[in-house]
């Protein structure tokens, strides 16, 4: 194929119509007229030798070759806006930039406080908008108009790019004067009544169906890998509803570590380790192609992950002096 005689804005026509599926919808997304994009796709069909996209009865579903060429033309339109792109600096300081993050309630909970007070001394006056997963979708993010997702992803698209903020276990929350304090086992564990509190991926949740546990999370499933289901009482999206639920001395609230150890600064509350394995998760930060080699984006994903060793280094630093003075206690008492 002689390259001179291609026409780039044909990979851009083509990210835009595998992106929506559609004809109608991608020449509006391009301010082009529906005639228009139809003699685009043509163009697009000589140049692959390929349909592409093909009709269906849920609309055009792209072909094979298509899903193929997908990940590398976002890469490449990437290295494009890159090359394209005005070198500036990025000047936190004088910046006034509004940065969109879709992030999780467990995000919000644990890693936004220390983010918002390290942007507040590195860049006081940048603004910071947080999204829920509801808010968001993939498309958004692909479009450029969310900047990142902090979440737990089961799946994302495989042109985005993602990084590992941190592993996290599972920890219980119940209340101090609780039956099971003393005798805290599986049994126990499974004779109690349960809080589930859950929101990962993107896009509006529904309801959930008590009857299919295998799908209610990773805690259900490590309990259906020994055989075993709890009676989950409470269904909540928050995880700043356990600990007023967990006031309740018959209720369990099974939660990450983290979570759990801001919700038992509760006197009335207790942590206490899963009486049963529960394999730990990964809290991601991922974001599109097309802000990748963007410098202000390259900062804030910098911020972020300084921030998050921070918290890291600090739990260490805890877990360390906590240690200390069990062994000291314990010395004491001999």
């Amino acid at each position: 194929m002689n390259l001179e005689r291609v026409d780039l804005n044909l990979l851009t026509y083509l990210d835009v119509l595998l992106r929506e599926k559609n004809v109608t919808r991608a020449a509006e997304q391009l301010g082009v007229t529906q005639p228009a994009m139809s003699n685009i796709l043509r163009r697009l069909r000589t140049l692959f030798n390929d349909p592409l996209l093909i009709r269906s009865s849920e609309g055009m579903t792209p072909t094979e070759r298509a899903l193929e060429l997908q990940p590398s033309i976002r890469e490449v339109l990437s290295d494009l806006s890159q090359i394209l792109e005005p070198r500036t600096e990025f000047r936190p300081l004088s910046s006034n930039r509004v940065f969109r993050i879709m992030a999780s309630d467990y995000a919000e909970a644990t890693l936004i406080p220390a983010l918002v007070k390290a942007m507040r001394s590195e860049a006081p006056n940048v603004v910071l908008d947080f999204l829920t997963p509801s808010d968001v979708s993939y498309r958004d993010m692909e479009q450029g108009k969310v900047d990142m997702a902090i979440n737990r992803f089961n799946e994302i698209p495989q042109s985005f790019h993602q990084v590992l903020v941190w592993q996290d276990s599972f920890s219980c929350l119940l209340h101090r004067d609780s039956d099971m304090i003393d005798h805290f086992n599986l049994k126990s564990y499974l004779e109690a009544q349960h809080i589930w509190v859950s929101k990962t991926g993107m896009g509006v949740g529904f309801g959930v169906n008590p009857e299919k546990s295998g799908g209610l999370g990773w805690i259900d499933q490590a309990l259906a890998r020994i055989g075993k289901k709890r009676k989950i009482s409470i269904f909540t999206r928050h995880y700043q509803m356990p600990a007023l639920l967990a006031a309740n001395a018959d209720l369990i609230a099974t939660l990450p570590t983290r979570v759990a150890r801001l919700q038992a600064q509760n006197l009335r509350l207790v942590i206490k380790e899963p009486p049963f394995y529960i394999p730990e998760f990964e809290l991601k930060m991922a974001w599109c192609p097309l802000l990748h080699h963007h410098p202000a984006h390259r900062w804030l994903r910098q911020l972020i992950l300084f921030v998050a060793r921070q918290l890291i280094e600090e739990e260490r630093r805890q877990e360390d002096k906590a240690i200390i003075h069990s062994h000291m206690s314990a010395r004491y008492e001999d």
